[in-house]
């Protein structure tokens, strides 16, 4: 086409030429024969003038010939015509030959094709090989333009029908192309209004033609006119769009005028084809300019709804089946793909305008930023986001990651979004493939965990949506992600890697061999990685299909290499691999796949041969065959093994347990030992003859024997036996039991009431006189066997028969007496390294941690004696210490031990934690235990509490304080449990292995599940404490209280709060997946006040839980329990879709706790760290929530600190605000000042457009805020203590710059309206400032460094508040009020500074900002000066108190 138009357009110049030289001739002609025929002349003039300029006219389908050049042919026209007698008639005679020759529709086309060239006697020279159409040369003549446009205009609607001719030739568009490009247009604005004439009345193509050629035909004058038209042409008729665009984006517009445009075509963006959508959006993004870049993005945004271009999966699918029904099974597809095409182009649209123009690419940015809420979030977003990723521009690279970063982390681009994109829009985004993948990496390198789960999405999405060659890159990545060892990023790559392995296995295994690879990197992954790496390698080498079978025998060698390492790291490593291959190649097969359901001879073999290996070579060591047992347990549990590779495990377990740990009770136990034998903690009195033991003191005596022989002769031919093991092995035996009896565990039950062989635990008391190896050989053996008892209550916690029950609740006993014994055992053995009890951590870290445990403790005891109240009692000192602690989940220990069982774990036993054996989450449900054990376990319980605690306080506290734990562990936020990704996660997870591979859901059910006995537990703590309470005429303290048990009783009623809140805090109640379960939650707390929760709605159930859990407020025992339902409380109201509605009560709620004496059992006031830090919290979520916060602020620093102040030396707190003290007025000073600094910059910074009413309103918080400051500043000059001057610096400065933000603004359009309260405001806030100038003079003399590094940038704002007053007043035409001196230096008494300069003048004086008439400055500053002499002179507080009422009374 275009070297037809460009052919086309030559013709015209032809012609044009050809005609010159007729006309020439005919002038000639003319002067010889006057009277000729008319026609004959008119036919004569045009074609003799033509062959005189040297155009040969030809007939029918031959070209015409031209003998010249262009140029010459149209001189020799227009000069034949100038010279001609006729003229300017000859003129019109020449037009008519013109028309009478174009009648013919063959002669017509001649004359638009271009001319051919006549080559004289071969003479190539004097014509150029291309010429113009005759027609086109002609219209170089200026003279003949216009009155040819007009007769090619008039000729054009007889061929407008036509459609296209011979050779695919359209007359009109070879008749518009005559008119492109000329080099002057006579009337170019009658050309425009024939054309736009033409198009009113024209068929669609030829419209399309006209307006398309638009800006090449017309001059730039014409362009604005044309593009008016245009524009009003777009809004009648969307099928134009696409050529309307191209010319208007070709046209010179006015900017306005564009803007204009660009408004009109961004309203019909909801009509337009989407075909035509890509035109629309470059035209609109090509027309911005820098000005309304984000506003114009933003706009199209908005309006381009890519969403409803595609057909959703599923009507596409209808649609095809539909069409393959019928005959017609035409284009389901086509019409996806066109659609597809179409937003392919839209993107590469925006591509090119955000490539090419830095501003839009800001504009998209900013705009995508600015969506705030998830639902408003579109797939277009993503596009966008990857575009920029795409584009080389490192700086919209950078962008996009963060955008996209940010969006993830506040939850705002959800997995959903990205779901539906990748679904919707498949060959669109195989196009950003690169991009997609450089976001997914970078996204799960992040340090943040909110961000790596959705980095992971987008790997699942890539592999399971592209093709081979992304499938290989995605898992290319994910390898290089695990290899780079940083916690967070490998758990996600195998777990995405594992999903893969599952959903995909076929596509997998093409890939087995990179996933191997892996192999060679395992020194960085923690045990769990390596179990999971195991797990998806051997699915895939050792699955049901095997379609990784090729990478078989790699694994076994690697296997086989790492069994026989002697490093205790790399045997791990082998144990764990060999039983995870042991999983998958005797895992249970659906029937359909093997002969008769079971497994292959040879494969049981191979199981059989791989178990036997890793018991031959993990025999030596007994940490290797327990970590065996463990790893082989954890497989037993988690996945269904073949009953043939079950029972064989089975049967030798039991065998060999029997064999290894269990004695006979009969004859007297003979042999050595540092200790008398005896049996101990025996339940089954009946069965004395025939009974069994646990051989639990022998063993331990020989395993020391023996280490000692090891290392004088290496190699031992026997297997031992090591005590280590018994806890693994009886876990690995009850569950092969479980497994194969279907929960039942009475094959092995005797274990749960059987004795021990151990010693007389009274040998603790003498400790002190016990060898080193006596100690350690003590403490070992109660680790053992407390470690035992852990392990038989996971076994038989499940069970349903009441005895059982009682047995287990029992052992729970046995547990927390062994653990108060353990405790002084262990503080009278410094430097003692327990046995390790989770096999699968790094064995260094045990020691590491327990060497500091002594530390730990002896630390804790001196911060217990550290209280700043010397001569108290040692035991003051130690119940402050234990109630101060309990904000913490650990407990205290308590300086006279005494051999009760209620005696709670002691704080030491923190450190020791991971030399425990994990609990399983199913010994919470002893919890549930209702009175089956009252009488029987009369002698273990305290009698005054079994009536209404069913579980021992001491139990009921270890039960709650393990759950707790693990809740921490699953429910807390990722961020606040995963930050430090390198060092602080191995630790962490250490003792919980078991609970790792649940998921926080399942955890989640679990608590929901024993919410009804968590608050039966805790209906009985308020009724003890409420029975505590009246018995003692309302006094905590009262003579008859059981310090003891009041301090378990009250860390039992802290913890179950603490368990409530951190439940009802888990993120994952905010999932509309997990609505349900948080209903059933919410139900539990609602129905214990009100029947049939089942059918209220979630706004109801919170009304209800909050009024339930309300009524325990006048039972807390201890401040940081007030403060954990105070938390409580409002993360419950936050389930709601109102929590605004229970902020007056919360507020009430922690006034009331703050305004409450807090006593110990002991009768001293609380105190201490603990007790300031929850006081801290306690006083900010009165803040928060309280209504108005400057009063707030006001009541406790206008009324409570004079309080105290003026309180008698008895009673050192404030009447109105019982927790305010000397001692603890730094924490209320600090929430004070940050509360009120936070406030302030809520308050909506002034506008010019605020009315008198709202600056009038704005103006009167800030009086109020600035009064508050003001008193706050002025507290320094009594309690001038250096923390208290921190505070006071660090926030005075963010006070005075949000001033300086938000409210000078306000004074400036105010000023005049409300000089009254604007010279008073400015005037409160001058006498603050200059205290705070004071403080920093103070901070210099002291040269104290905590103080002078807030000097600078406080007086820097200091400057600048004076500049901006000074501002301020030239704004409102009053600069001549502004006065400024110098200020002297003073101290915090308000006493000169003396420096040399100052001694030698004299005449300083305060600086000085006043905004009113001339006559006010000096008034002003005696009045001023009377303030200060009155500050400084004045040692009493009242005296300043009052003084500074004055001066803030007068701003109000």
């Amino acid at each position: 086409m275009m070297r037809k138009k460009r052919r086309s357009s030559v013709d015209k110049g032809e012609g044009a030429a050809a005609t010159t030289t007729k006309v020439k001739k005919s002038r000639s002609a003319g002067g010889k024969q006057k009277e000729a025929v008319a026609e004959e002349t008119n036919e004569s003039v045009f074609g003799m003038f033509l062959r005189g300029a040297g155009v040969t006219l030809k007939q029918s389908a031959t070209s015409n010939e031209i003998a010249v050049d262009q140029v010459v042919f149209q001189k020799r026209i227009q000069q034949q015509l100038q010279k001609s007698p006729r003229y300017p008639g000859i003129v019109q005679e020449f037009i008519s030959g013109l028309e009478s020759h174009i009648e013919d529709p063959e002669r017509f086309r001649n004359c638009l094709l271009p001319c051919v060239p006549r080559l004289p006697d071969g003479d190539s020279s004097c014509v150029s090989s291309f010429q113009e159409s005759l027609l086109r040369m002609l219209l170089g003549i200026e003279m003949l333009q216009t009155l040819i446009i007009n007769t090619l205009l008039e000729k054009l609607p007889e061929f407008m029908l036509d459609g296209a001719g011979d050779g695919g030739l359209s007359v009109p568009c070879i008749i518009i192309n005559q008119l492109k490009w000329l080099d002057r247009v006579v009337d170019s604005k009658e050309l425009a209004a024939k054309l736009m004439e033409l198009v009113s009345v024209a068929p669609v193509e030829v419209q399309r033609d006209i307006i398309t050629s638009l800006p090449e035909i017309l001059e730039d004058s014409q362009h604005n006119d044309i593009a008016r038209e245009l524009n009003s042409l777009l809004q009648e008729n969307t099928q134009l769009t696409v050529p309307i665009l191209d010319a208007l984006s070709s046209l010179n517009l006015s900017s306005s005028l564009l803007t204009e445009v660009r408004g009109a075509v961004m309203t019909t963006l909801a009509a337009v084809q989407l075909e035509d959508l890509p035109v629309v959006v470059k035209f609109i993004l090509h027309s911005v300019s820098t000005s309304d870049a984000y506003e114009v993005v933003c706009n199209l945004r908005k309006k381009l709804e890519l969403e409803h271009c595609v057909l959703p999966p599923v009507l596409q699918a209808s649609q095809s089946r539909l069409k393959n029904k019928g005959a017609a099974v035409s284009a389901s597809t086509p019409a996806a793909c066109s659609s597809q095409d179409s937003i392919t182009l839209i993107l590469d649209g925006i591509k090119s305008a955000v490539r090419f123009q830095k501003t839009i690419s800001e504009a998209w940015l900013k705009a995508i930023e600015s969506v705030d809420d998830v639902e408003d979030h579109k797939v277009i977003d993503l596009l966008v986001l990857f575009i920029l990723h795409s584009t080389n521009a490192n700086q919209s690279r950078r962008g996009a990651e963060r955008v996209l970063k940010v969006k993830v982390r506040t939850g705002q681009i959800q997995e959903a979004l990205l779901q539906k994109t990748f679904r919707d829009y498949i060959q669109v985004m195989r196009g950003y493939f690169p991009s997609i993948l450089a976001l997914a990496q970078s996204l799960l390198h992040s340090p943040d965990p909110c961000v790596v789960p959705f980095g992971g999405h987008m790997y699942r999405h890539s592999f399971t949506a592209f093709d081979s060659y992304c499938q290989q890159e995605v898992v290319g990545s994910l390898v290089t992600h695990v290899c780079s060892g940083v916690g967070g990023e490998v758990d996600m790559a195998l777990e995405l890697l594992s999903g893969l392995v599952t959903e995909k296995p076929s596509e997998m295994a093409l890939y087995a061999v990179f996933v191997k690879g892996i192999l060679d990197y395992m020194d960085n992954l923690t045990p769990q990685q390596i179990r999971r790496l195991f797990h998806l390698l051997s699915r895939l080498a050792f699955g049901q299909q095997q379609q990784g079978a090729h990478i078989q025998d790699d694994m076994h060698i690697v296997i086989r290499k790492q069994l026989s390492s002697t490093v205790p790291k790399y045997k791990r490593i082998g144990i764990i691999g060999a039983v995870m291959i042991v999983g998958s190649m005797g895992a249970l097969r659906p029937k359909a796949e093997s002969q008769n359901g079971s497994l292959p001879q040879e494969t049981l073999r191979q199981v059989t041969a791989l178990l036997e290996l890793v018991q031959s070579s993990s025999e030596s060591s007994p940490e290797a065959a327990a970590l065996y047992y463990d790893e082989l347990a954890n497989l037993i549990l988690t996945s269904m093994l073949d009953p043939q590779v079950q029972e064989m495990i089975g049967k030798s377990v039991l065998d060999d347990f029997q064999e290894d740990f269990v004695v006979d009770l009969g004859p007297d136990i003979t042999g050595s030992f540092p200790f008398p034998v005896r049996l101990m903690y025996n339940l089954d009195e009946d069965e004395s003859q025939g009974g069994i033991a646990i051989n639990l003191m022998p063993l331990l005596a020989k395993d020391l024997q023996n280490k000692g022989e090891q290392q004088s002769q290496i190699k031992k031919a026997h297997k031992r036996v090591s005590p280590l093991c018994l806890s693994p092995f009886f876990r690995l035996l009850r569950l092969c039991e479980e497994k194969q009896h279907q929960g039942d565990l009475e094959e092995i039950d005797a274990l749960l009431g059987c004795s021990l062989v151990l010693t007389d635990m009274d040998i603790v008391e003498k400790i002190e006189s016990l060898s080193k190896a006596e100690r350690d050989f003590l403490c070992t053996l109660l680790f053992h066997t407390i470690n035992w008892f852990r392990e038989v209550i996971n076994a038989f916690c499940r069970q349903k028969e009441t005895e059982m029950k009682m047995k287990v609740m029992t052992r729970l006993q046995n547990i927390t007496y062994l653990q108060s014994l353990l405790e002084r055992a262990l503080a009278g053995t410094p430097g003692y390294v327990p046995p390790l009890a989770n096999f699968d951590g790094e064995s260094t870290d045990g020691i590491i941690l327990s060497s500091t445990a002594p530390v730990n403790k002896a630390k804790k005891d001196g911060s217990g004696k550290k209280r700043k109240a010397p001569g108290k009692n040692s035991s003051g000192n130690n119940s402050q210490l234990e109630e101060g602690m309990e904000a913490d989940e650990t407990q205290q220990p308590e300086k006279e031990k005494e051999k009760e069982k209620e005696v709670r774990q002691g704080v030491s036993l923190v450190s020791y934690r991971q030399f425990f054996r994990e609990l399983d989450m199913e010994v919470l449900s002893v919890l549930q235990c209702g009175l089956l054990s009252r009488s029987l376990l009369d002698s273990e319980l305290n009698t005054k509490v079994r009536e209404e605690v069913l579980l021992g306080p001491a139990e009921l506290v270890f039960l709650l304080e393990d759950m707790l734990r693990k809740l921490e562990f699953c429910l807390t936020a990722v961020p606040a449990k995963r930050a430090p990704f390198l060092k602080g996660r191995t630790d962490k997870s250490v003792g919980f292995s078991h609970l790792q591979q649940r998921s926080s859901k399942d955890i989640a059910s679990c608590c929901v599940q024993l919410l009804p006995a968590l608050c039966s537990h805790l209906e009985n703590c308020h009724n003890h404490f409420q029975t505590l309470l009246s018995e003692n005429n309302g006094v905590v303290d009262g003579p008859a209280t059981d310090i003891q048990e009041h301090q378990l009783m009250s860390s039992g009623y802290q913890l179950l709060l603490q368990v409530l809140n951190t439940t009802f805090s888990w993120s994952g109640f905010s999932q509309p997946g997990q609505r349900s379960l948080l209903k059933k939650a919410l139900g539990v707390l609602a129905e214990r006040l009100k029947e049939g929760g089942a059918e209220m709605n979630m706004e109801q159930l919170v009304k209800h839980s909050f009024k339930y859990l309300l009524n325990f407020r006048s039972t807390m025992p201890s401040l940081s329990t007030a403060l954990c339902l105070s938390q409580l409380l409002s993360t419950v109201s936050e389930r709601g879709g109102n929590p605004a509605a229970y902020r007056e009560q919360t507020a009430s709620l922690a006034r009331r706790f703050l305004s409450q004496e807090w006593v110990t059992a002991s009768g001293e006031k609380e105190r201490g760290n603990k007790f300031n830090e929850a006081l801290q919290t306690l006083l900010r979520v009165y803040l928060v929530h309280v209504d108005d916060i400057l009063k707030a602020v006001e009541e406790i620093a206008g009324e409570g600190i004079p309080e105290l102040l003026n309180a008698s030396k008895d009673d050192m707190s404030s009447a109105s605000w019982p927790t305010l003290n000397r001692q603890t007025f730094l924490v209320f000073y600090k929430v004070l000042m940050a509360e009120l600094e936070k406030a302030v910059r809520k308050i909506p910074a002034g506008k010019i457009s605020d009315n008198t009413e709202a600056q009038s309103e704005k103006l009167l918080t800030w009086n109020l805020a600035v009064r508050d400051f003001h008193i706050l500043v002025n507290l320094v000059k009594v309690f001038d203590s250096r923390p208290v001057l921190n505070v006071c610096l660090k926030y005075g400065r963010l006070f005075l710059e949000s001033f300086l933000k938000l409210g000078m603004p306000l004074l400036d359009y105010s000023f005049k309206r409300h000089k009254e309260d604007v010279q008073s405001l400015l005037k409160t806030f001058q006498l603050s400032t200059r205290q705070l100038h004071h403080m920093c003079g103070h901070s210099k003399i002291h040269q104290d460094t905590s103080l002078t590094n807030h000097v600078p940038a406080l007086k820097k704002s200091l400057e600048l508040f004076l500049y901006r007053v000074k501002a301020m007043l030239t704004l409102n035409n009053c600069q001549e009020a502004f006065w400024m001196g110098n200020l002297k230096n003073r101290n915090l008494k308000g006493e000169e500074i003396l420096s040399q300069r100052s001694q030698e003048s004299e005449e300083e004086e305060e600086e000085e900002e006043e905004e009113e008439e001339r006559s006010l400055p000096p008034q002003e500053q005696s009045e001023e000066e009377a303030q200060d002499s009155d500050s400084e002179g004045s040692k009493q507080v009242n005296r300043i108190e009052d003084g500074d009422q004055d001066s803030t009374d007068d701003s109000d």
